[in-house]
Parts: structure tokens; sequence; C-alpha cells
């Protein structure tokens, strides 16, 4: 049902801080802006900074994950470590590197097998959740798929296929990192109506407009649904 992951939203306290961290530190060009908001690119995905000025807000103290070329890591790593404490995970053949922006979100760099230079793309998104099983359950009928269960079972990881989701019961996980409140994303999906259907009744609302429909899910974090 969900094909992709059109823009992840962020709430910042003031905007310029925010943007000049993203487009200095990682290269992220500013594709829009205005007085409240700024949508940076991250490949296919918007990384939209906003300040607390309306609803849907933007997550705080999100973490989430870039892809950059594996070829590349060691540069970045070594770019980073100039301004950062960095901490670094290794997950199979793949290294992650972690760091913490303007607002306390908890920024992950992953080496992947991409082509290019630069950050390729979003890839994934933790959301924090009250119930597990019902997180799992409401994103389980968008077709995510689960993937690996944490040993003590406070967090799962589901996959739509181009990106990833990690739901965890509130705790501190890699590098301190904690999952997102409040979380706004908008996706690319197969049929509106279709992604409404699966999970209305688990929803806490509902908004349609002409072309999209908006979700807050059980735990208030806000699913908008593109053709």
């Amino acid at each position: 049902m969900l094909s992709s992951l059109s823009w992840l939203a962020l709430e910042v306290k003031y905007l310029d801080p925010a943007v000049e961290f993203y487009t200095t530190q990682l290269d992220l060009p500013v594709r829009e802006r205005t007085e409240t908001e700024a949508r940076l690119g991250a490949g296919d995905t918007d990384l939209v900074l906003r300040t607390p000025s309306g609803v849907p807000r933007g997550g705080l103290h999100t973490h989430y994950a870039f892809s950059i070329p594996g070829a590349g890591y060691d540069d970045w790593f070594e770019r980073l470590a100039a301004d950062f404490d960095l901490h670094e995970e290794r997950f199979g053949p793949v290294r992650s590197l972690y760091f913490y922006d303007t607002e306390g979100n908890c920024v992950e760099l992953m080496g992947s097998d991409d082509a290019g230079e630069g950050v390729t793309g979003l890839v994934e998104v933790v959301l924090e959740v009250e119930d597990l099983d019902r997180a799992v359950s409401f994103y389980g009928s968008l077709g995510m798929e689960t993937v690996d269960v944490g040993e003590n079972r406070t967090r799962v990881r589901l996959t739509a296929g181009p990106f990833d989701f990690e739901l965890w019961e509130p705790h501190l996980g890699l590098a301190d990192a904690r999952g997102g409140v409040h979380v706004d994303l908008g996706f690319g999906v197969e049929s509106v109506e279709d992604c409404v259907a699966a999970v209305a009744d688990e929803g806490l609302s509902v908004e349609r407009r002409d072309g999209w429909a908006r979700v807050r899910d059980p735990d208030g974090h806000y699913l908008t649904f593109r053709e």
C-alpha cells in the first residue's frame, strides 16, 4: 500500500539555524521555504523543518536515518567527527554513524550500496508508541511487514520496501536516541481510499480532501496519503 516516503516533518524552535545545520553539515538542498517551514531534499523524500505554528506540528526528538553511498562513508565520518561526538554501529556489512541536530533529533547516516554522492534518501523513521502490539497491528494493516523484534520486546522493525519504520515503546536506544512523538509523515500510495479503509477504525481521526487523506494513528502521529 505504501509505495514511497514523501516527507518527514520535524518541529524546530528557530528555522534559520536548523536550515543552516542541514544545508551546511549534510549538504541538503532547500526545495521550498516560507516564514514557518522549509523543505529540504533527501533523495526523493522531503525533510520538512517547521516552526510550531499549527497542526500537524512535526516530530520532536525523532530518530531517523539517511542513506549515503557506502563508498563515501569514511569521508562522511572524517568530516563530521571534527564537529560532533559520533556514535558508530555495524549491522553486518553496513556501518552507520549517529549524531544530533540543533533540536535534539538523532540523525543516522547509513552506508548503503547506492551509487552517487551525498545523501541519497531517507530510509528509516523511529516512532514512539504506547502499545507496541497495537502499533504493529495498525501499520501492518497498511502492508508493512515485521522484519525484526528486539530482545526485550520494546521495539519492532517493519518495512514497506523502500523505507523502514521502527516502533519503540519509550526507552533510550542506540546513541541514546528516542522515538519521535507527534511525527508528521507523508506517503505516496497506490490507493488513498484503500489506505484509509485499512486503518480508519483504528485511527484517532480521518481528514479527507481532494486528492489526499490524512489519518492520525493511535499514538498521535499524522499520516498523509497521496496517489
